[in-house]
C-alpha cells in the first residue's frame, strides 16, 4: 500500500502521451523535490529555535514555493515549468539565507544548495542548458557575498557548535542529494542504453552491432564459405486477399516467430524478411565449417513447421539453399540493415523461386557439402533466369531419419 501510494505521488503530472524518458525525468524531479522539502522545513525550525526568525523564513519560503510548483505541475503537467521553478527556488533561497546570516562562514556555506540548480540542468536537460545555470550560480554567489557585507556586516552571532554542525549538515545533505540525483539518472541512462542495445541486437548480429558502435562507418566483409536460405509461402497473395489484415499479420507473426526460434536453436543468422519471404544465412558473420548442414536442418524443420505450427491455414513453403562466397555489410544510416550480396545469394533466391511447393531445392555446392549426411534426390537441370541450365537436388531428410 505504501509503495502504491509512493508511486502515485511520484506520478503527479504524468501524461499518457509522455515518452519513457520524459516520464522518468518527471518522476525523478518530483522525487528530489519531495526529498528536499522536509530538509528545508527542518532547517527553518532550527534557525527559528536559535533566534534567527527572519533567516528561518528563507527555507520555509523555499518549502512553500516548492509545494506550490508541485501543485501547479500536477494540474498543467508542464515539465519545463516544474524544472525552471525548482531550479530558481534552489538557486535563490540559499543565497537569501546567506545574505541574512552575513556571509559564507556564518551561513555554514548554505550557498552549496544553489549548486543543485546547474547539476539539475545537467540531469534534466541538454548539457548546453547547464552552463547558463552555472553562470547564474556563480553570479548569485558573488552577489550574495557582496550583499551579505552590506546587510549584516558583523554576521550572525551563532554558537560555534551550531555553525560547525550546520557546516557538516549542509555539505552532507547537498552531497547526498547530488549523489541521489546522479545515481538515479545514471541508472535510468543504463536502462535506456540496455533497451537501445537490445533493439540493435534485434536488427543486427551481435558481432556487427558491437563493431558498428565502436566504429561507426561502413562495414563490409567477404566470406569464402557460407550458405544462404530463402523460404517463401506458396500462394500467399491470394490467401491474404481472403483474410482480414490482422489475420494476415498474425499468421506471418506466428510463423516467422517460430522460424526465429529455430534460427536461434541452430545458431544461424536471420537476415531479413521481405513480405512473406524469410532469409537466413550460416557462416556469416561467424564463419563455421558446418554452415550447409545447419541450414539443411533448419530448412527441414521450417518445412514441417508450415504444417504443424499453423495447421488451420494449410501453409506450404518453397525453400531454396545455395552455398559459396558472399559479401556482407551494413548499408544505410537510417533503418540500416545487415545484408548479403553475391552470386550465392542470387542462386539461393532462384532455388526458392524456381522450386516446387513443399520442397527444398539446393544447388551443387550445397549438395557436395552435405554429402552422405542427408538424403537428397537429383532433380536434374533447371533453367534459371540469367544462369541457364543449373544442376539441382531435392533435400529430403537427414540420413537415418
Amino acid at each position: 500500500m505504501i509503495a502504491a501510494l509512493g508511486d502515485r505521488v511520484l506520478s503527479i503530472g504524468a501524461d499518457s502521451a509522455d515518452s519513457s524518458e520524459l516520464r522518468f525525468h518527471k518522476r525523478l524531479l518530483v522525487g528530489i523535490a519531495l526529498f528536499i522539502l522536509p530538509i528545508g522545513f527542518l532547517w527553518g525550525c532550527l534557525y527559528w529555535v536559535v533566534g534567527e526568525e527572519a533567516v528561518a523564513l528563507t527555507p520555509w519560503a523555499y518549502v512553500a514555493g516548492s509545494i506550490i510548483s508541485l501543485a501547479v505541475f500536477a494540474r498543467n503537467r508542464n515539465f519545463a515549468f516544474l524544472r525552471t521553478a525548482q531550479f530558481l527556488l534552489i538557486l535563490v533561497a540559499p543565497a537569501l539565507g546567506m545574505i541574512m546570516l552575513g556571509g559564507l562562514e556564518d551561513s555554514s556555506f548554505v550557498i552549496l544548495w544553489s549548486l543543485l540548480a546547474p547539476l539539475g540542468a545537467v540531469a534534466f536537460g541538454r548539457p548546453a542548458r547547464a552552463w547558463p545555470w552555472f553562470a547564474a550560480f556563480v553570479a548569485v554567489m558573488l552577489l550574495a557575498v557582496v550583499l551579505s557585507e552590506l546587510v549584516r556586516p558583523d554576521g550572525a552571532n551563532l554558537p560555534d557548535a551550531f555553525v560547525r554542525t550546520f557546516d557538516v549538515l549542509n555539505i552532507v545533505a547537498v552531497s547526498l542529494v547530488a549523489m541521489l540525483l546522479l545515481i538515479t539518472f545514471a541508472r535510468g541512462r543504463d536502462t535506456a542504453q540496455t533497451r537501445v542495445e537490445a533493439l540493435l541486437l534485434n536488427i543486427l548480429p551481435k558481432e556487427v552491432a558491437q563493431r558498428l558502435q565502436a566504429e561507426p562507418h561502413a562495414i563490409a566483409d567477404h566470406f569464402d564459405d557460407a550458405s544462404i536460405l530463402f523460404a517463401d509461402v506458396v500462394d500467399f497473395t491470394p490467401l491474404a486477399s481472403r483474410l482480414d489484415a490482422r489475420e494476415v499479420v498474425g499468421m506471418l507473426d506466428r510463423l516467422f516467430t517460430t522460424f526465429d526460434e529455430l534460427v536461434d536453436r541452430y545458431e544461424v543468422e536471420k537476415i531479413k524478411t521481405i513480405g512473406d519471404c524469410y532469409m537466413a544465412a550460416a557462416g556469416v558473420p561467424r564463419p563455421r565449417s558446418d554452415h550447409a548442414h545447419a541450414l539443411a536442418d533448419l530448412a527441414l524443420e521450417m518445412k514441417d513447421c508450415a504444417h504443424t505450427c499453423l495447421p488451420e491455414s494449410d501453409l506450404r513453403l518453397r525453400i531454396g539453399i545455395s552455398s559459396g562466397p558472399v559479401v556482407a555489410g551494413v548499408i544505410g544510416r537510417r533503418r540500416f540493415l545487415y545484408d548479403l550480396w553475391g552470386d550465392t545469394v542470387n542462386m539461393a533466391s532462384r532455388m526458392e523461386s524456381h522450386g516446387t511447393s513443399d520442397e527444398i531445392q539446393i544447388t551443387r555446392p550445397t549438395w557436395e557439402l552435405l554429402g552422405d549426411d542427408f538424403v537428397t534426390e537429383p532433380i536434374g537441370l533447371v533453367d534459371v533466369k540469367g544462369k541457364g541450365d543449373v544442376e539441382t537436388w531435392r533435400l529430403v531428410s537427414r540420413n537415418g531419419h
